[in-house]
């Protein structure tokens, strides 16, 4: 449940109230929100993955410089914002960001961000059916996305194809994967719900668990340990896992671009860790597919993963060839987490077995209570309890 984000120093004056947070980069303003702070960005077509970020940093309200919706793809942000109740202010622009001072109380109301009472910036309030129209519209634009895609993805496949075919590069985990089903663990869209989906089948075929970056902490907070932590060497400060839930991984797997990631190995170290390396520019949510897949396992179940073609789309630009070929490599073993409580029942327990034997002798019973054998019987058990009654 969200803290209510409301709070009103000015006393009866309508919209949302909070400290502005201003950064044009979206992942470096995560890192520094509170809860009922307004985020004030500057980012086109905001994706699910950083709208889902804002959600959990519980704002008050978003004000973007640039376009939720530009038109070229279907993205996912706005959709994810207005699901969790926050108001979204969008085309203020870059002389509307630079008026709103890092730090300051603002009230932002009907399209208007106010400072001290003062409007100092203007924009659109975005309501769900404009983004209903706008995602309508930008849906026409698809064909030109799959043309980008099919160039990006010859150009992935040229660079990691020794990885991807071969398997070549792949760190060879402590944990033993082979035969054994896998779960990778994402922050995404539903993650929450979809982790609840699959514990049954945690708790029964007890898989390898793998998170990935944040997924740890997920894992940990469901009472869950990680076996593998995959890591993104460009990843910000906010997107990694808490020390604890690090140090709890048998195996930490660090996806770095060739020849880079020796800062991110340097802190893992600083905290007594002996990461692994996946060198390749494939994302870190793939890398823990191929690590999977190419460690032999026999199922894959995937929480909170890109699961549609507009969550594809949705994704960073360099990330979708990554993506779809990482797909086309693991295959039929990829499970997406909301099948499994279609596909799988569980296991067959002691009780189910005694409920169906009390069935069966209850309808035994009553069979043979409708012969005169069962009647004789019947009335000779009945006059031997009147016997025991004094």
């Amino acid at each position: 449940m969200r803290i209510p984000v409301r709070q009103r120093p000015l006393l009866d004056q309508p919209g949302v109230v909070g400290t502005a947070r201003v950064d044009r980069r979206t992942r470096a303003l995560v890192a520094r929100l509170r809860p009922g702070d307004v985020a004030v960005l500057d980012h086109v077509d905001l994706d699910g993955g950083s709208a889902q970020a804002l959600v959990d940093a519980e704002v008050g309200a978003v004000v973007n410089a640039a376009p939720m919706i530009s038109g070229r793809f279907p993205n996912l942000g706005p959709t994810v914002l207005l699901g969790a109740g926050i108001p979204v202010v969008d085309g203020i622009g870059t002389d509307g960001l630079a008026a709103i001072p890092d730090g300051s109380t603002v009230r932002v109301h009907d399209g208007t961000v106010l400072l001290d009472g003062r409007p100092v910036a203007f924009g659109r309030l975005v309501d769900a059916e404009i983004v209903t129209a706008e995602l309508e519209a930008a849906r026409s634009g698809l064909a030109t996305q799959l043309e980008t895609l099919t160039h990006n993805t010859t150009e992935f496949l040229r660079r990691e194809q020794d990885l991807l075919l071969h398997g070549r590069g792949v760190p060879r985990l402590a944990t033993r994967v082979e035969g054994r089903p896998v779960v990778v663990v994402a922050r995404g869209r539903d993650h929450d719900l979809q982790l609840r989906q699959v514990r049954t089948f945690i708790r029964e075929q007890q898989p390898v668990l793998v998170a990935v970056g944040r997924g740890a902490d997920l894992l940990r907070a469901a009472g869950l340990r990680p076996d593998v932590v995959v890591l993104d060497a460009a990843a910000e400060e906010s997107e990694r896992p808490s020390t604890k839930a690090l140090g709890s991984a048998r195996d930490v797997v660090l996806r770095a671009d060739r020849g880079g990631g020796r800062t991110a190995v340097e802190a893992l170290e600083r905290l007594g860790l002996r990461p692994l390396r996946l060198e390749s520019t494939a994302t870190a949510e793939d890398a823990a597919l191929i690590l999977a897949d190419a460690a032999d396992a026999a199922l894959i179940v995937g929480v909170g993963l890109h699961a549609t073609l507009e969550e594809f789309l949705d994704r960073q630009r360099g990330g979708l060839a990554s993506t779809y070929l990482t797909r086309l490599k693991v295959g039929p073993r990829l499970v997406d987490a909301a099948a499994v409580p279609q596909l799988y029942a569980g296991r067959v327990r002691p009780r189910h077995l005694l409920l169906v034997m009390l069935a069966g002798l209850v309808a035994l019973a009553a069979a043979v209570g409708v012969t005169p054998v069962g009647q004789e019987w019947a009335d000779s058990l009945t006059d031997a309890i009147r016997g025991l009654v004094p």
